[in-house]
């Protein structure tokens, strides 16, 4: 059986690199002096902790030794306070990281998102939704912990070491000496594991994104699946990807705890060889509280090495994640503002393709040497067999692709020169795919025009024939409707979406496939509303029920990316070429039925 989209891993087309660090510590900059301060306080508290053991020294050597009861109150006071700073800075620090990190989060997935919103259809079409939605959601997620523990721990903990490592000096330097021995070895260790705990995690961050993919496909044909009883077979493909998912992530956790045990195991080693050593000469050089003492800092010595070596895990763990989350968001928009692009004019309505060439693969063009004019307030009507290149010729007025050969002039302006978003403005589309955002109605027809009141939002269903239909929900214009406008029929969907278009009032409108699922008599009654909205606009219909088309200013018969014809309909009806075999064909079809 071919393979899916959904479980096909994804390749990464860049490597990692340092410059991925950079970049994730320039989203922390803006915060550098609240961690400043946080780091200025965990070193107060590293410094509080690190008085303990020197406190059992004097304790242990001096006090118990010399019953000075009052000596050992005043260290015991002591000791309380350095545990009351150490918390009040333990807690301070949580909550700005906390907050810290997922203010970064947020930046990120901002900015992730806003790049997806400018990136082109080809990139959505390339893609299964779900893998997209993944690297939005988990894989910003999973940076949580880094940013809100890994990075000040690292800063503190690497604080921590090297202030133990002074009181250990300050103790006794031969044992400070026997306290390192293990760290070329754990060295060694974390070489070895570096490169297969990175390769786990990016197998297993592929079977994420394969999971969610499959998922989101599911729900979305959720309706194709029960009217096939597909259950089980779909339920067998989950399973399967499941397992894998499952099979990553127990393999890529493994290697990366065996870290953890592996500083356990060298610090327990050192210790036992600081006891010995100690003990061998004990009675000569080393009181009992300077080796309790040393054997405290010691565990202190090798607890931030063991924090560091998760910092490390957690690096190495992110690296798989923002690999990707980069990649997606350094993906290039492929239709871009040109440098020195300027601000679309109002928009009177003249349109002209001027020797418009287009493919959206290497040599096999959609559309060859493309010429026509058509005036302001006109509108003009696309007709053709599927794939002709109708629905390629609006995109092209839209500016969705790039033109590599060839120009289209709005009001004699070449609109490769002006910014999309000016151009856009004043163009309204209404695709065959109706597209209902959750939400109330009235809020998805306001979806044209933001600013619109409810008035204006009700004159616009009006004039498309919705208001009949809306009037008679529950709520009326405040029902809700779910994602993708489930709960309405198709053809309402196509209503509400037309109204959405209508309220913006563009200047140049296009409707691709707008009426395909209203009945008769609904595009009855729509027709009536057209007539009058359609008058000093010029707008673009693509159809294939020619009788909404009739009346066009001009209609262009379009076959295998050239213009075979072009005239009004009767003109075209008297020169009985290929309208005219359309034309027929379709109503012998209807008066069969």
């Amino acid at each position: 059986m071919a393979r899916n989209k959904f479980d096909v891993d994804e390749e990464l087309e860049t490597s990692f690199s340092l410059e991925h660090l950079k970049r994730l510590l320039s989203y922390i900059k803006p915060y550098k002096k609240d961690i400043t301060i946080t780091v200025s306080l965990m070193f107060l508290a590293n410094m509080a902790s690190l008085l303990g053991p020197y406190l059992v020294k004097v304790a242990m050597d001096d006090k118990i030794p010399n019953k000075d009861i009052r000596g050992l109150g005043i260290l015991a006071v002591i000791f309380l306070l350095t545990l009351v700073i150490t918390g009040v800075c333990m807690k301070y620090r949580i909550r700005s990281m906390s907050m810290i990190g997922q203010n970064v989060l947020r930046k990120m997935r901002l900015d992730l998102f806003t790049n997806l919103q400018r990136l082109p259809f080809s990139y959505y079409d390339n893609r299964p939704h779900g893998k997209i939605l993944v690297r939005v959601v988990n894989y910003i997620n999973s940076l949580s912990d880094l940013l809100s523990n890994g990075l000040i721990n690292l800063i503190t903990d690497t604080l921590s070491l090297f202030m133990a490592i002074g009181f250990m000096l300050a103790i006794d330097v031969k044992l400070t000496l026997i306290s390192i021995v293990g760290i070329p070895v754990l060295l060694l260790v974390v070489m070895i594991l570096k490169k297969v705990q990175r390769k786990a995690y990016q197998i297993l961050s592929s079977k994420q994104s394969n999971m969610n993919a499959y998922i989101h496909e599911s729900i979305n044909g959720i309706k194709v699946t029960q009217s096939f009883a597909r259950e089980e077979e779909n339920l067998r493909i989950f399973r399967e990807v499941c397992d894998n998912y499952r099979t990553s992530w127990l393999k890529a956790v493994s290697i990366q705890f065996l870290l953890w045990p592996s500083v356990e195991i060298i610090s327990t080693l050192t210790v036992s060889l600081i006891y010995i050593a100690g003990i061998y000469y004990l009675s000569a050089e080393v009181s009992v509280g300077v080796l309790v003492a040393f054997v405290g800092y010691v565990w202190r010595f090798w607890n931030p090495i063991l924090n560091i070596g998760n910092f490390y895990n957690s690096i190495i763990t992110a690296m798989a994640y923002l690999e990707r989350i980069f990649e997606a968001m350094d993906e290039k928009p492929v239709v871009t503002d040109l440098p020195g692009a300027k601000e679309m004019k109002t928009i009177k309505g003249d349109v002209q393709f001027r020797n418009i060439t287009f493919e959206y693969e290497d040599n096999k063009p959609i559309l060859k040497d493309i010429n026509f004019k058509v005036k302001a307030g006109e509108t003009v009507a696309l007709v053709g067999p599927t794939g002709a290149g109708k629905t390629t010729i609006v995109n092209l007025l839209s500016r969705f692709y790039n033109i590599e050969n060839g120009t289209v002039l709005i009001d004699e302006t070449d609109i490769s020169t002006v910014t999309l978003n000016s151009l856009r403005k004043q163009m309204g589309v209404m695709l065959q795919d109706s597209f209902i955002f959750s939400g109330t109605i009235m809020e998805n027809i306001r979806y044209g025009k933001l600013d619109a009141t409810d008035q204006e939002v009700i004159e616009a269903a009006k004039i498309v024939r919705a208001h009949d239909f809306i009037w008679q929900l529950k709520d009326g214009y405040e029902t809700e409707v779910n994602e993708r406008g489930t709960r309405l029929s198709v053809g309402q969907r196509q209503l509400i979406s037309f109204a959405r278009a209508l309220l913006a009032d563009p200047k140049v409108l296009i409707l691709d496939e707008a009426t395909s699922s209203i009945d008769t008599k609904t595009e009855i009654l729509l027709q009536e509303g057209l007539d009058n909205l359609l008058k000093g606009r010029t707008s673009f219909i693509i159809a294939h029920r020619l009788s909404t088309i009739k009346n066009s200013s001009q209609i262009m018969y379009i076959d295998k990316g050239v213009i075979l014809e072009q005239g009004t309909h009767d003109e075209l009806i008297n020169r009985k070429g290929a309208y005219f075999k359309l034309y027929n064909s379709q109503f012998d079809i209807l008066n069969a039925v």
